[in-house]
């Protein structure tokens, strides 16, 4: 198991957004590759687990994805908008709009928790095994805005949704 301050570095190698604006300029500005965008804290340590996972795949993914690390508390308009109460929270774009990918969760708007493994990660944006045909990477150049989820179900976090006041 990997220290908090070996997990603290990799959010460092990851490029981050620090305000709507700059959130705002890289969904726009993001084109022929997926957008992630970790929401999050720093010193959260299933958000520093995650941070690993990305900057691991970082270079793998260069050419089909660009990974950017929002802190949460520091764009509180998106959070109301995706409706961020978990984190880590990972939502994916793709030439500006949201891609939306069915975990077999409640909420397909966004992943809640770290990936488990970078292979997970992977074949999620990619999609490396050949019977894995609507990830996202391949589902948006197919003009898909839900695609389904190519990961082990063992190894997606549950979590129940609670509504208030409704």
């Amino acid at each position: 198991m990997a220290s908090k301050l070996q997990y603290g570095m990799a959010s460092l190698l990851l490029e981050q957004l620090a305000s709507k604006a700059a959130v705002d300029a890289a969904i726009r500005g993001t084109k022929d590759r997926v957008l992630v965008l970790r929401f999050g804290r720093a010193s959260d340590t299933v958000c520093l687990q995650q941070d690993d996972i990305l900057a691991r795949c970082e270079r793998e993914l260069s050419k089909m994805a660009r990974l950017c690390l929002v802190e949460a508390e520091q764009v509180p308009i998106y959070c109301q908008y995706f409706d961020i109460t978990l984190i880590p929270a990972t939502i994916f774009f793709v030439n500006g709009q949201h891609m939306k990918v069915d975990y077999g969760t409640p909420d397909h708007t966004k992943f809640i928790g770290a990936f488990r493994t970078k292979q997970d990660f992977i074949d999620l944006v990619e999609g490396t095994l050949p019977i894995l045909e609507q990830v996202i990477y391949r589902g948006a150049k197919h003009g898909k805005s839900i695609v389904n989820c190519p990961i082990e179900k063992s190894h997606i976090p549950r979590y129940d949704l609670i509504y208030k006041d409704i």
